[in-house]
């Protein structure tokens, strides 16, 4: 599972970095967020090659999965559409062509 290996090491790279920060006498609520903010820019360079592998995953498994079965709200989104375009199409108005004499 990519996805689980990826999101393992952004929280490992997380808790070292502050950890790390926490070591060298960053002893605040800023420790966690300075190391956010390292975790997440390490992580897009160094974790790229386990980023691509996961989005690759989610990309098979949904490319995979059976249709969605259309549910009420879908059914009511493609009444509501219908009702829309006849509403506009109503609404405009036949073009009348011009016999310019």
């Amino acid at each position: 599972m990519p996805v689980v290996v990826y999101t393992a090491l952004r929280l490992l790279l997380f808790a070292v970095l502050t950890v790390g920060l926490w070591m060298i006498g960053l002893r605040d609520w800023l420790a966690p967020l300075a190391a956010l903010f390292l975790a997440w820019g390490l992580g897009y360079v160094l974790l790229g090659k386990q980023s691509a592998a996961a989005a690759a995953y989610v990309q098979a498994r949904s490319e995979r999965a059976p249709a969605r079965a259309k549910t009420a709200l879908d059914r009511d989104a493609d009444l509501e559409d219908a009702a829309d375009d006849a509403a506009r199409a109503s609404l405009q108005k036949p073009e009348v062509p011009r016999s310019d004499a």
